[in-house]
């Protein structure tokens, strides 16, 4: 009998796709844009906007087919180049949904995930440089990794365990803004004399949106109205608030009063340690592991800026890659507690918390070395670093001709 549309299911999640679209464009485009200084907020908003329109283009064209369709374990096939021979109907296996609405759904997640890397190279780096990176990294990065743990490939077969993005989103994204931070080089005056956020209220207003976006991310990824969605959303709710309290605590214990800036960098901390585990596990987890978020990710922040001298700008290593890499590992040991869903068939608990770690250090290898090859290209192609002149200027005017505010 052929598989039919849900229509509940299709509907949530053709709202969870605007939910997590909305994740990039307004939401980490404000998040990011209020942590530079004035004189670059445009380019952050660009860049963000930019990249969601050319991934888009890029999915159409070649990535969906390359990360989705049935190949072999390494990449897809050729299937739905331009998704020429979709029919109108199609259902997505496995699913209730349309093919069509699978698609968009993914597509935001391909969107994001490059954007989530601007973090690491704000106020310094060329904006034909972020477009060639960007389009290049999708292509080779994203979309393999994608196939590996969603699409059929090797990392799926083994059981690894992500809801929705630990791997595929967090750690390639985190490990690779780490990569191109080392090549591009610090900031003037990094890291003593580094200029506040310009506008922590729209930092505030950013992080906002993107905990309500993150449901469409994370219960999202049950890709129906079950179950697993309400308690994917339950669980990413309780684990953004306990790692923003955690946060918070640790400011007023170190410095004496807690900062804004610094309590919604520890909800974006719980939010993207959670996305792996999301689907797996029930509240208690969610508790344990928003506090392991505020923890691991607080002080990762102070050892790529202070040990590693390494100017990841808007520490993307630090709250997504060690953020996924914590939650990745961690549904192996708390899958099992109440309200969870347990370890893969076939795995012990053990078993499983090593599929994840090799998941984590192969993915993550994989993205440091070819977000290497690509920032070389794309540095003998435009040019990585926009010059001194137009640093001091600020890259809203040098780049793009604009200014933020006119005052």
């Amino acid at each position: 009998m052929a598989a039919s549309i849900n229509p509940g299911d299709t509907a949530w999640i053709l709202t969870s796709t605007a939910l997590v679209l909305f994740m990039t464009i307004p939401a980490l485009a404000l998040f990011y844009g209020g942590l530079v200084q004035a004189k670059n907020l445009l380019s952050v908003l660009m860049q963000c906007t930019a990249i969601a329109a050319m991934v888009s283009v890029l999915w159409l064209l070649i990535g969906y087919t390359l990360a989705f369709t049935e190949g072999n374990a390494v990449i897809g096939g050729l299937s739905q180049v331009l998704l020429a021979s979709l029919p109108r109907g199609a259902v997505r296996d496995g699913t209730g949904l349309p093919e069509t609405v699978f698609f968009m759904f993914q597509m935001t997640f391909a969107i994001i995930t490059p954007a989530l890397i601007v973090g690491a190279w704000v106020e310094r780096m060329r904006f034909a440089a972020v477009m060639l990176f960007s389009g290049l990294w999708l292509l080779l990065v994203y979309v393999p990794v994608t196939h590996w743990v969603w699409g059929g490939g090797w990392l799926g077969s083994l059981g690894v365990m992500d809801f929705a993005g630990g791997i595929v989103v967090h750690v390639t994204a985190g490990v690779s803004a780490l990569v191109i931070a080392k090549m591009l080089g610090a900031r003037k005056g990094f890291p003593d004399h580094v200029h506040p956020p310009h506008a922590p209220w729209m930092v505030m207003v950013g992080a906002a949106m993107l905990w309500v976006g993150w449901f469409g991310f994370n219960a999202g990824s049950a890709l129906a109205a079950n179950a697993d969605a309400g308690m994917a959303m339950l669980v990413t709710h309780i684990s953004a608030a306990t790692a923003s309290l955690v946060w918070m605590i640790i400011e007023i214990t170190r410095y004496g009063k807690p900062s804004l800036v610094g309590f919604v960098t520890g909800t974006i901390a719980g939010l993207a340690t959670i996305t792996p585990a999301s689907g797996f596990v029930g509240p208690m987890a969610a508790l344990l592991i928003g506090i392991a978020a505020g923890i691991v990710c607080f002080f990762m922040v102070e050892v790529v800026k202070q040990r590693w001298r390494i100017d990841d700008a808007l520490d993307v290593l630090a709250v997504h890659g060690v953020g996924g890499a914590t939650g990745t590992l961690l549904v192996a040991l708390l899958a099992g507690l109440p309200g969870g869903t347990g370890v893969s068939e076939g795995n012990s608990v053990l078993g499983q918390f090593g599929v994840q770690l090799l998941g984590v250090v192969v993915v993550g290898a994989y993205s440091a070395v070819l977000t290497f090859i690509i920032g070389k290209i794309a540095q003998a192609v435009t040019g990585l670093r926009v010059p001194p002149e137009a640093e001091t200027e600020g890259l809203d005017y040098a780049e793009h001709g604009e200014t933020g505010y006119n005052l």
